[in-house]
């Protein structure tokens, strides 16, 4: 693989789709008005787990967190560890504020917008673990650049990380998961962690399920799940 594969631009900086579906409920909208501001990241200077958390504790980050199933269970497992979740779509993160309520989680931080917003302001290799989990596929060949699992942006996600570290991605989609595996198999500076088909068709104990990885099997979809260590 080239050097100008790797280090080729991010992907365009637009947000496609409604940020905003239904109408919030009183609840809701005292979330977002109240709670919601005292877990955001700044909007600008550098991103520290000191002024996130108040040390200097490892630290997770999920692109795209829907309505925060995984990125809550992640939170429980480690209570230690600093959680950042990043979801344009307001229904989102209501739905994840809900959970940090009613939890008493202390350990996640949100960004409504852009993931590369706040993952181009993290120290170099400082996360433990990224997740990108069905993301939007865009499977039309001509919107392939609007695809996260882009050389732009996974190179950025390598350089925020520590040698060791994991990254997660998982995939219902078969355009996605050939694409995918294309990107990252051109990499070297990640290591897939499979051994046997069972490694990204079982998913791992410590993968809290979503509900849109739970939608696509009731559907009869497939999903992969795949993890790579950074080398």
């Amino acid at each position: 693989m080239t050097e100008r594969l790797i280090h080729d631009p991010l992907t365009i900086r637009r947000l496609y789709g409604r940020q905003q579906g239904h109408t919030l409920r009183t609840k809701q909208a005292e979330l977002v008005e109240n709670t919601l501001p005292t877990l955001e990241v700044a909007s600008t200077g550098p991103v520290l787990a000191t002024d996130l958390f108040g040390d200097d504790r490892p630290l997770e980050f999920e692109i795209g967190f829907g309505k925060g199933e995984h990125l809550a269970g992640q939170a429980r497992m480690r209570p230690h560890h600093g959680f950042i979740g990043c979801e344009p779509f307001l229904d989102g993160v209501v739905g994840l504020l809900t959970t940090i309520e009613n939890d008493h989680l202390k350990n996640i931080r949100l960004h409504r917008g852009d993931a590369l917003d706040v993952l181009e302001r993290l120290p170099d290799n400082c996360l433990d673990r990224a997740y990108l989990l069905h993301p939007d596929p865009w499977p039309k060949a001509r919107h392939a650049k609007r695809r996260f699992m882009n050389h732009g942006p996974i190179g950025l996600i390598a350089q925020k990380m520590k040698k060791g570290g994991e990254f997660r991605f998982g995939t219902d989609h078969p355009i996605y998961c050939r694409w995918a595996m294309m990107i990252m198999g051109q990499r070297p500076d990640f290591e897939w962690l499979a051994t046997t088909p069972q490694d990204f068709l079982k998913r791992p104990e410590d993968w809290p399920q979503t509900r849109y990885e739970k939608k696509a099997r009731q559907n009869g979809h497939e999903v992969w799940y795949f993890r790579y260590r950074r080398r």
